[in-house]
């Protein structure tokens, strides 16, 4: 996880500051493991019960994949949503991207640009290993883990003018990828193509669902990406929404600044956001 800033290690009792429980052997800069995952993993195995672990200060919690060379996010991949969004089923993964200078974290205050915001809750996979040409079959040992991520988008841009429309700009506002709590390895879950996640408003449920719903699992995105170009160590992958966002509500339900979202994936944990105008922060 990123804590304060540094590649920190959840172990029973709290965090372990990788940078000093390795003697710098890592540093601090979790962007920078995923160049080594295969090293860092075996080294992590080691520290289960390692003494040093410290509270864990959810406030300084930040993206575990802060600084990615590409972020992807794919489209219309839960059945329900396609319907809800009037759409055809996809025959292939819908893959846009956001800009990475949009990732926050897991407890940031958001600020709202003008027009109308809305919130996907999306299962993220972190890319911990080069893959080029990867069959589904080998993708999850590609895989350096899983983490939630928020799909926030502003429709009216995303929307404006002739297909394809601006998707890349109107869902990469600042803060408009926050990620967390922390990245889980694959082997942490019973199937880690079946996890359930969702999230609330104000305390109200919005989206709630389970991954093995998608139209495209994690193993053939990865594979369908990978087809085109090389997946990097450290890039993003947003894996597409449920059904149950607040524009295809009635009447339509976007975020504003009394509003606390809070997303959660089982075996992840939660992610809380609240909003600010953009006005009141200039």
């Amino acid at each position: 996880m990123n804590l304060a800033g540094r590649l920190t290690l959840g172990v029973d009792g709290g965090g372990l500051d990788v940078e000093q429980a390795s003697d710098k052997r890592f540093s601090a800069d979790i962007q920078a493991v995923y160049a080594r995952w295969e090293e860092f993993t075996e080294w992590a195995r080691g520290q289960k019960n390692v003494a040093g672990a410290k509270p864990i200060d959810e406030s300084k919690l930040g993206a575990p994949a802060p600084r990615p060379a590409q972020l992807f996010a794919i489209g219309l991949n839960y059945r329900d949503h396609a319907v809800e969004s009037g759409l055809k089923l996809p025959e292939r993964p819908m893959v846009f991207t956001k800009f990475p200078a949009c990732i926050a974290g897991p407890r940031d205050v958001i600020t709202l640009p003008p027009g109308s915001v809305d919130f996907e809750t999306e299962l993220v996979a972190v890319v911990g290993k080069r893959a080029e040409q990867v069959k589904a079959a080998e993708v999850w040992k590609h895989i350096a883990g899983v983490t939630i991520g928020q799909d926030l988008s502003e429709r009216e841009l995303q929307l404006a003018g002739p297909p394809p429309q601006q998707f890349n700009m109107g869902k990469s506002f600042t803060g408009f990828a926050p990620l967390g709590p922390a990245l889980v390895t694959p082997d942490e879950f019973a199937n880690p193509d079946d996890i359930e996640l969702g999230c609330s408003i104000n305390g109200e449920e919005m989206q709630r669902s389970r991954t093995s719903k998608m139209i495209f699992s994690v193993p053939q995105i990865v594979e369908f990406l990978s087809s085109v170009l090389p997946l990097l160590p450290g890039d993003v992958i947003f894996t597409g929404t449920p059904s149950g966002i607040g524009w295809a509500r009635n009447p339509k339900r976007l975020l504003g600044t009394k509003d606390e979202l809070v997303t959660f994936a089982t075996g992840i944990g939660e992610m809380r956001h609240t909003f600010v105008n953009r006005a009141d922060r200039s």
